[in-house]
């Protein structure tokens, strides 16, 4: 009997290099955070650094060089439950919570039996807004809620960073294309679609720019390309970086990247918490 095949997974990071076997991996340097004691009892946080080499192309698709991008990851056996994580909590977050039925009590009309209780042949039947008549009440349906999940702040950017790493670690996954903003006198699809067939994308893959400006005529010149995401660093997010089949950036992007979601930025923010730990401490200690 032959064996189905597998369906690959639509969001393409589930299968990129972060989740293979430990024989393919590429290696990596983890290190371990812990604050230092300061009267309460923490856990160690883990955090691998992965670096990834991406080429570097011109406007006119010739290969200029090379760049790197180094960003902090989850460990391999995390980084699915915190990018599924953050991913829910993006979605669940968008959710207005407006949805209301009403129930048999709210519809209107039904107040008067429809028929005697007995002696007619029928089911009794108290009122005909019974939710087994139609036009009746909703027995369980919806009503307003706040579908508001929390998530800690560095765990959300761990799980952008461990997303984008993934991405740029895997073959041809992420390239970088010299700055092109002022490359555009007009709006013009066609001359967009040409840049794009040049730097190796196909236009009917999902495609995700990351840029820290866009261009009012590289804007309008993308818009009407319906696989193409042009995001700057504000309006970045986790699920374009998993919905999308190739990266591109910048090289104002990558640097953005590298002092956003290094493993250097990890350990400013834990010295900055120390530093504000040991100030609430010194205050504590002078008002007692």
């Amino acid at each position: 009997m032959a064996s189905s095949a597998t369906a690959p997974n639509s969001l393409s990071f589930f299968s990129s290099s972060l989740f293979l076997s430990s024989s393919h991996q590429i290696p990596r340097n983890y290190i371990s955070v812990a604050k230092p004691s300061s009267g309460r009892v923490s856990k160690p946080l883990s955090v691998a650094a992965q670096l990834a080499t991406l080429p570097i192309f011109s406007f006119e698709g010739e290969r200029v060089g090379e760049t790197y991008l180094d960003l902090k990851t989850a460990p391999e056996d995390t980084a699915r439950a915190v990018v599924h994580r953050a991913i829910v909590n993006d979605l669940q977050n968008k959710r207005r919570g407006t949805a209301s039925t009403l129930t048999r009590g709210e519809v209107r009309g039904g107040g008067i039996k429809p028929y005697a209780q007995k002696k007619t042949g029928n089911a009794r039947r108290g009122s005909q807004r019974t939710p087994l008549r139609p036009g009746g009440g909703v027995v369980f349906g919806p009503k307003p809620r706040d579908w508001t999940i929390k998530i800690n702040r560095k765990e959300k950017r761990l799980a952008i960073s461990t997303a984008i790493s993934s991405a740029a670690s895997s073959e041809g996954g992420a390239i970088v294309v010299e700055e092109f903003g002022d490359r555009f006198g007009k709006p013009k699809t066609k001359d967009f679609l040409a840049a794009m067939k040049r730097w190796g994308l196909d236009p009917k893959e999902k495609a995700m720019f990351l840029m820290i400006d866009v261009e009012e005529n590289v804007a309008k010149s993308g818009r009407n390309i319906g696989t193409l995401r042009m995001l700057t660093p504000r309006t970045l997010n986790l699920f374009d970086i998993l919905n999308s089949d190739k990266l591109v950036l910048t090289p104002a992007a990558v640097e953005f990247l590298n002092a956003r979601y290094g493993v250097e930025s990890f350990e400013t923010d834990e010295e900055d918490e120390d530093d504000t730990e040991g100030a609430e401490e010194a205050a504590d200690e002078q008002g007692a």
